[in-house]
């Protein structure tokens, strides 16, 4: 008796607790309430209920709950605010399109795209990231990386059939009742009559009337002749594509080799070794103007440089650094970001996009001191030269006699 008691006391305590949306109560059994948007709990549940208090300013509570409120957060130098912190609300952020403010970070990151059999129930944006949950029953979703939410499934009409029901990531498959294989059409003893498979190879038929029964198959009815030649087609194109996609990285290539050829012959010409092999073909390096008792107009034209903002570079100039930069063949832009002193979590946030060297770069050049002086120094640490020369290759800072 005693045991039944006690199974009926804990199966009274958990309908309770499922009841209770806090799930705690007071020592005199009431449910503990929960404290609305822009407030927390001043005095936990205990002997009295919940006491809360409003958040104070320059800090909110996006929902109800049993915390603290959190500190506001603050835009990025050069972002633009769409909305102050309220008591309910965070700072918002204006990014740009495909990107929403992550507060924890302080950067502009990609939104995030749903799976395969995943709908998005809320638009990336400046309330946040973009919200994906699985298709229920009667919805899917075929599209993987997509930003839509889920699609309703088709329903066969009457003078189809199914031939396979609608799933979170594939939509109802129909197939008309008439292109039935197997058909029982009616004999003289009733028996089953099954007709006989299509034939694929062409045969010769009588001259005459044609036989009774269902009538054979083969390429040039459904058109086998333009088949074959959109076939052949699209696998000349096919090879012609990988043709030039081949000759574009044997160029790329060799382009890449003569830029690091170029960059190493400019370190040869600070040395003796260098001077000598300039000599040599008649032309030589002026290594007096590198001198530091004797400041040349290479050297002032370097100090310009290096003060330059990247921001201000033209935005060719900038795609071309990016594009060396997005090339997997060498240190690209997640060792230059490591280089400027990012952290491996706003790499990786950066990574998620369809152009992460842009984004970084476009991040850096926002903040204070993004001169290309402090960019040709992360650029040398990580040895991409021909980045470097990238930059350099508007002025010269070099001079030759």
């Amino acid at each position: 008796m005693r045991l039944i008691v006690i199974f009926a006391l804990l199966l009274l305590n958990v309908c309770l607790a499922k009841a209770c949306a806090s799930g705690k109560f007071t020592e005199s059994g009431h449910c503990c309430r929960l404290c609305p948007a822009g407030y927390e709990v001043e005095v936990e549940c205990g002997k009295e209920d919940t006491k809360c208090a409003p958040c104070a300013q320059g800090t909110f509570s996006p929902s109800e709950g049993l915390g603290a409120c959190r500190s506001c957060s603050k835009c990025p130098p050069g972002l633009p605010m769409l909305a102050s912190c309220s008591a309910s609300q965070d700072t918002q952020c204006e990014c740009d399109t495909d990107f929403y403010f992550l507060s924890s970070h302080g950067v502009c990151a990609p939104c995030s795209k749903c799976r395969r059999g995943q709908g998005a129930v809320r638009e990336c944006g400046p309330q946040g990231d973009r919200l994906c949950q699985k298709c229920s029953l009667g919805t899917f979703s075929e599209e993987d990386l997509n930003t839509k939410p889920c699609q309703i499934c088709t329903q066969c009409s009457d003078k189809e059939v199914e031939i396979q029901p609608c799933m979170h990531n594939s939509d109802t498959l129909c197939m008309d009742k008439k292109l039935n294989i197997l058909t029982r059409p009616a004999g003289a003893d009733g028996a089953l009559n099954i007709p006989n498979w299509p034939v694929l190879e062409e045969e010769e038929e009588e001259v005459g009337s044609p036989a009774p029964g269902p009538s054979k198959f083969t390429p040039l009815d459904e058109g086998g002749s333009n088949n074959i030649l959109a076939y052949v087609s699209v696998l000349a194109a096919v090879v012609l594509g990988l043709l030039v996609y081949v000759a574009y990285k044997c160029w790329r290539s060799c382009k890449q080799k003569k830029a690091l050829s170029k960059a190493r012959v400019a370190e040869l010409g600070t040395s003796p070794e260098g001077e000598k092999l300039q000599s040599d073909s008649g032309v030589f390096l002026d290594s007096y103007s590198l001198q530091d008792n004797q400041p040349s107009k290479g050297t002032k034209r370097e100090s310009k440089l290096d003060n330059r903002l990247y921001i201000n570079l033209p935005p060719h100039k900038q795609e071309e650094v990016e594009r060396l930069l997005q090339d997997a063949s060498g240190r690209g832009w997640r060792h230059l970001g490591a280089a400027l002193g990012y952290e491996p979590e706003q790499l990786d946030l950066f990574g998620r996009g369809e152009a992460p060297a842009h984004t970084l770069l476009s991040n850096w050049a926002q903040r204070e001191g993004s001169t290309l002086g402090l960019m040709g120094s992360a650029l040398a640490r990580i040895e991409r030269p021909d980045v470097l020369t990238a930059l350099n290759s508007t002025q010269q800072g070099v001079s030759v006699v």
